[in-house]
């Protein structure tokens, strides 16, 4: 796997570098998972994981300063923008989590983990996981994704975010 993310590294320079479109990369796949390098015509670059079907997806990105959203994206759905919800996010049988004020823009849910270890377990009980329930505030089902080789597809995305990240500064 370490080829295809120098592969990824070459592929996130020649991004940077260019001024076209969204373009993308895919890294790993695995069962219902994916994983890409994606870069913008801004020259930004990200990593996501994403389990999809046909109008919806449940994805994980990664960026160079090491944020970590997840994006729960469907096309029956059409929100504004600068909206917030609280919604609940269940893996499995195991207890709930809460996303509060996750950002509604148009067909997507947004929601920034925190960089802490909350985010940390929240990421291994979805690679451990076989089903991940999206949920409104109140416990009632919006809808549900398939973590079915989530786990590899989890540290195929770990590898991609650690070829992404921004230099730090050596002196602190």
């Amino acid at each position: 796997m370490g080829f295809r993310f120098g592969l990824a590294a070459a592929l996130v320079v020649a991004m940077t570098g260019s001024a076209g479109a969204q373009q993308s990369e895919v890294l790993f796949s695995h069962k219902h998972w994916q994983v890409e390098v994606v870069g913008w015509d801004d020259g930004s670059v990200g990593c996501v994981a994403q389990v999809s079907a046909p109008g919806e997806s449940f994805s994980i990105w990664t960026f160079p300063d090491g944020a970590v959203q997840l994006q729960f994206y469907s096309t029956a759905w059409q929100f504004g923008e600068g909206d917030t919800a609280d919604l609940e996010v269940q893996i499995d049988r195991r207890a709930p989590w809460s996303l509060t004020g996750a950002e509604l823009y148009q067909n997507s849910v947004l929601f920034y983990l925190p960089d802490s270890q909350a985010g940390v377990n929240f990421i291994n009980e979805v690679a451990r996981g076989n089903r991940l329930y999206l949920r409104s505030a109140d416990g009632s089902d919006v809808q549900n994704y398939s973590l079915a080789g989530s786990s590899a597809s989890i540290g195929a995305l770990i590898e991609c975010g650690e070829a992404i990240q921004a230099p730090g500064n050596p002196f602190n």
